[in-house]
């Protein structure tokens, strides 16, 4: 059943969204040349540059996936961002003053003073198709989502965002986005506060916010640090120091989106502290949108939870000849909730921890995750004949097979029958996660406090898909269209056409969300597309940095041939011939673009 939003959501939402744009497009019209339309005049404050760059990393996704995989999986995600306060320290030391003696316009200017033109327009290049497909993924993200709740026309609510950007973005340009960002995390910050208190207390009254958080430890969603080598678990403090680390210097010190934002900066100073001030507040944000999910979690205790949060996907198979299967399931889980509720009671209000409760309680929450991959399963058997034949296929063959359990194609047959029973949570109508948050938005948050969350969502993909493409129009501008200019065509021109390129960009990304689709996790989908490039990126800046000897040439073909072997490893791992976490795609990427370049060029050097 789609939801209606009250009268009262709808001004709270429009209001919202009407004064964002309306108050950055009048408070930054009339830029007329280049300093102010894409450095925004140089007269931002350490704190606008703080807030604006969380706000562009701060994306819709952050808040539906990010809720949605502490939900699934606990706080273990924000080790992720551990990495995050060293990248800080390194840019403020070594990428600022440089980008701020240099005074350019975009990072990918001082590749050219370093190396060549060529490998500046690469660098550049390799940082339009990536940011260009995040650009359309941060307004597919909200737009799916709400468009599947609130049975709201997708590819309406792809333009709609598009062009609510696209406004106050070409008329102000860099400035516009920094001062629309501040009004969008202040209302961020607020729906989020809103949230938790609401989620908190609609947790029954004998159970305090600790004995909540007992009882979402006791299912290991309070699990934030793992110390192991396991390359199976993605996150890891080993992969948030080190692959972490490696992907937020390419992040915040090479990706035009987040360097721009604090280019705007008023002094060098203001430029640093205001990515201090990012480095020292990111960590614990992440924690906190983290937290929200566990406490939806922990609500969910006490409260029945639909087996798939996606209502059409649940009718779908209802109406199919699964339906008797599902019913069972829901009967099942149902009977599970009753116990579940009863067992958490008893664990959160009663003194002695060697009841068996909080092991009773993990090992239903273990049981409700094989009910909800089992409705998955249906409901992808439901939504695709040709899935189900496959399977069906290969299951008779495994049964075939099964009296010789030592035969390597029986083993071979299994692990085919595993991955495509694993395929089914993936596909766009049965992965729920990202929409478990905005469910719970809908149907238990009161009347206002619903707009304003949504708003909040909408506010973020606005943010992020405007930094995006006030980048993506001054890295086309500047480092390809103005840069091969052969006269020059004055700042009037070239301001006319940063806005033009602005509104392309604009087009494209609605474009590519029209035509995006849903991935596992979206948070994860932006992140690995950002892995695939990043270390490449990053490796041919830290060769300008402290490479003296190295050339032009070496680094252009050495970042060609890295680019080849990382997307080449990407897809080894997608097909499970290599086990390898995207994060760790920054680290090698960087090392691999160092070795070549290095080789290439002492091997130029013997040649020669």
């Amino acid at each position: 059943m789609h939801q209606t939003l009250d009268w009262i959501d709808w001004t709270v939402l429009l209001l919202t969204l009407l004064t964002i744009v309306g108050y950055g497009t009048w408070k930054t019209r009339g830029s007329k040349n280049v300093q102010d339309y894409v450095k925004g005049g140089n007269t931002t404050k350490w704190w606008t540059i703080g807030l604006s760059v969380m706000a562009t990393q701060a994306s819709a996704i952050t808040f539906l996936s990010t809720t949605g995989q502490a939900f699934s999986d606990g706080m273990g995600f924000v080790q992720f961002y551990f990495g995050l306060p060293i990248a800080m320290v390194i840019i403020c030391m070594v990428f600022i003053p440089l980008y701020h003696k240099l005074k350019v316009y975009t990072a990918y200017e001082f590749l050219e003073n370093r190396f060549d033109l060529k490998t500046r327009s690469l660098t550049a290049i390799l940082f339009l198709i990536q940011r260009g497909l995040a650009a359309g993924i941060t307004i597919f993200a909200p737009a799916i989502i709400l468009s599947v709740v609130l049975d709201w026309n997708i590819v309406t609510l792809n333009i709609a965002i598009g062009l609510l950007v696209i406004i106050y973005t070409v008329s102000g340009g860099t400035k516009a986005v920094t001062v629309t960002q501040k009004q969008q995390m202040f209302v961020i910050f607020a729906g989020m506060l809103g949230a938790l208190y609401v989620v908190i207390d609609l947790i029954p009254d004998e159970v305090s916010f600790t004995e909540a958080i007992d009882i979402a430890g006791a299912t290991g969603k309070m699990e934030v640090l793992d110390f192991s080598f396991d390359l199976e678990n993605r996150y890891t403090v080993w992969t948030g120091l080190i692959g972490g680390t490696f992907l937020m210097l390419s992040y915040f010190g090479t990706d035009q989106s987040q360097v721009q934002r604090y280019l705007s900066g008023k002094s060098m100073k203001e430029m640093q502290m205001g990515l201090l001030f990012n480095g020292l507040l990111k960590v614990p944000m992440q924690f906190f949108i983290l937290l929200v999910g566990v406490m939806v979690f922990v609500f969910y205790q006490f409260n029945p939870a639909p087996l798939n949060f996606i209502d059409a996907s649940t009718q779908t198979v209802l109406n199919s000849k699964y339906g008797n299967e599902y019913r069972i399931l829901q009967k099942k889980q149902s009977e599970l909730f009753d116990s579940r509720k009863s067992i958490s009671l008893e664990f959160a209000t009663t003194e002695s921890s060697d009841n068996g409760a909080k092991e009773k309680l993990a090992e239903l929450d273990a049981i409700e995750k094989i009910y909800r991959s089992e409705s998955k399963f249906l409901i992808k058997k439901a939504i695709d004949p040709e899935y189900t034949k496959e399977y069906e296929e290969l299951e008779k063959e495994v049964i075939t097979l099964q009296s010789d359990t030592s035969n390597i194609v029986f083993k071979e047959k299994s692990l085919a029958l595993k991955n495509l029973y694993s395929d089914a949570a993936k596909d766009t109508q049965t992965n729920d996660r990202d929409y478990m948050f905005i469910r719970f938005i809908l149907n238990h948050l009161p009347v206002g406090l619903v707009g304003l969350l949504i708003a909040v969502i909408l506010s973020a993909a606005m943010s992020s898909t405007a930094s995006e493409i006030n980048a993506l129009a001054t890295i086309t501008s500047i480092d390809l269209y103005g840069r091969n200019l052969k006269e020059d065509k004055g700042e009037e021109h070239m301001v006319k056409m940063t806005k033009w390129f602005t509104l392309g960009w604009g087009i494209v990304a609605i474009i590519i969300a029209c035509f995006a689709n849903l991935a596992e996790n979206l948070i994860q989908l932006v992140n690995i597309i950002g892995s695939i490039f990043y270390g490449n990126v990053l490796g041919i800046f830290l060769l300008a940095f402290f490479f003296k000897n190295i050339r032009g040439n070496a680094v252009f073909v050495g970042a060609l041939i890295t680019q080849v072997v990382i997307i080449v490893l990407y897809f080894m791992d997608n097909e499970g011939i290599i086990n390898l976490p995207y994060l760790w795609l920054n680290v090698i990427g960087c090392i691999v673009v160092i070795i070549i370049a290095n080789l290439l060029q002492i091997f130029t050097k013997n040649k020669a």
